[in-house]
């Protein structure tokens, strides 16, 4: 936080306006944030991701492949985070709830986890939800020729370590 931040806030100054931390006396430090985000689908959109025959192909490949690329244009998106380096990212899916077989309006739910790795002055919390969110949109563009009734649902900061701030864990 930079002398000019009042308590509570680090991306106001004194007078109010918007401005970018200086974190150049932060000491660099290993930083994880993970972040998820949930998609609930209809039964044919989940059958389509589980047999690999969605119409414009792996579904979850191109997710994983997009949530990689948006960790790298985080700082591009959101105007006051700093530009890292992101140095390990992994997403993973898990079926949250398998919807019932015999319903076709019984929904099933996909979780995107995203974890980010870095060292660096700052934190990869950003990162890692926009990660989490872009994987979540690839999922619902590649499938709602299947689904457009398709909701994201719960985008959230899972876990952070490294910092000044310390910690967090959801669990």
């Amino acid at each position: 936080m930079s002398r000019s931040d009042p308590p509570g806030s680090t991306h106001f100054n004194h007078a109010g306006q918007a401005h970018m931390v200086d974190v150049t006396g932060k000491p660099v430090t290993s930083r994880v944030a993970v972040a998820s985000s949930t998609v609930r689908m209809n039964p044919a959109a989940a059958a389509a991701i589980r047999a690999g025959s969605s119409r414009k192909g792996d579904v979850l490949g191109v997710a994983r492949l997009a949530a990689i690329s948006a960790t790298k244009w985080t700082s591009t998106l959101i105007p006051l985070c700093h530009a890292i380096p992101v140095e390990g990212v992994e997403v993973q899916f898990t079926w949250l709830s398998h919807g019932d077989p015999t319903s076709p309006a019984s929904p099933e739910t996909l979780q995107c986890e995203v974890t980010v790795r870095t060292t660096s002055r700052t934190g990869v919390e950003m990162e890692a939800l926009t990660a989490a969110s872009v994987a979540a949109l690839t999922v619902y563009d590649m499938l709602k020729s299947v689904d457009r009734a398709m909701e994201i649902t719960a985008t959230r900061l899972e876990s952070k370590s490294g910092g000044k701030s310390g910690d967090f864990s959801r669990a």
